[in-house]
């Protein structure tokens, strides 16, 4: 995995996270304005160790045939 492919993972996972959490905001009833805050702390608590830890997996695997 290269740079350009860890950026559009993890921006895949908060655009994942954000919709996740809008979504489930309207569910519950909240008004746009509310949706959005909640949409944000999504945003602010992802966890990427998953995404960065596949990179730090791949660059070692990729240094090691090298």
């Amino acid at each position: 995995m290269n740079l350009e492919d860890l950026a559009k993972r993890v921006r895949q996972a908060c655009l994942e996270a954000i919709i996740q959490a809008y979504e489930d905001a309207g569910i519950q009833g909240l008004c746009a304005e509310g949706r959005w805050e909640v949409a944000v702390d999504a945003l602010r608590t992802v966890d990427l160790t998953a995404v960065l830890r596949e990179f730090q997996q791949s660059s070692t695997e990729h240094a090691r045939n090298e």
